[in-house]
């Protein structure tokens, strides 16, 4: 029989994460040994509530498991899921909608960062071309500290054709661009809208900005030309949520 396909995850947050929503997808949870601190025995009450195996070894044998990361002393080999993943059909049904679509951005440390701002701004979902970002991995989930278990990750096959369906159900679709006339702060937000942040050196690719409704500029008032995009992605998330607390 061929074994299982399975991933790792690492750090304490994407574990405790991880032990919290999908406790029946972990099949080793590794600890450093000697490690005994509240945070790590956070995650050992909860392995021991959920039934998951668990070994503790070496900090060489963890490094050994995940090479050139900081593990933060836990590790958890972990199923790959298999369940029906949440569809893009599915997330439009809802009645208020705040999607993050990322264009061909592939770094995993911004798309991992870009998820923990998109949980901490209530979005119901990340988008992205399964072609041109990556799939969740251990890097993603780490640098997400656990948003990656809460925010569905959603691969299309064509971000344009996807953004169309998106107009199509009535979502206000808002691109970013340092070119753009408007600022953010003239933008005003609805209960249904997209914000689509661009790749890290590119910007928005031209199909992309062709299938927004509307384009924005963060005012920069220094001397350097632009944001890191999951610092831009938390500015123009939460003016939002502001706008519509307000």
């Amino acid at each position: 029989m061929a074994k299982q396909p399975t991933d790792i995850i690492y750090g304490i947050h994407a574990v405790e994460a991880a032990l919290r929503k999908q406790p029946q997808n972990i099949l080793q949870l590794f600890v450093q040994q000697g490690r005994n601190d509240k945070r790590v025995q956070t995650i050992l009450s909860l392995a021991k509530n959920n039934g998951v195996s668990l070994q503790a070894i070496s900090n060489d044998r963890l490094r050994e498991k995940c090479p050139k990361a900081r593990h933060q002393g836990v590790v958890a080999e972990i199923r790959r899921d298999k369940s029906t993943p949440v569809s893009l059909e599915d997330i439009l049904q809802k009645e208020n909608l705040l999607l993050l679509v990322l264009d061909e951005v592939q770094d995993p440390h911004n798309i991992g960062a870009c998820l923990r701002t998109a949980d901490a701004a209530g979005v119901d979902a990340v988008i992205v071309s399964k072609n041109r970002s990556p799939a969740l991995n251990a890097v993603i989930r780490n640098v997400a500290s656990g948003a990656a278990e809460t925010v569905p990750y959603i691969m299309v096959s064509n971000l344009a054709r996807a953004l169309d369906k998106i107009r199509d159900a009535n979502v206000w679709v808002v691109g970013t661009s340092g070119d753009a006339d408007r600022s953010l702060y003239e933008s005003r937000a609805g209960n249904r809208m997209a914000l689509v942040m661009g790749s890290e050196g590119k910007g928005m690719r031209r199909l992309t900005r062709e299938a927004c409704d509307e384009l924005i500029a963060i005012p920069m008032t220094g001397s350097v030309e632009s944001l890191n995009i999951s610092v831009a992605t938390a500015v123009c998330l939460f003016e939002y949520r502001r706008q519509l607390s307000a």
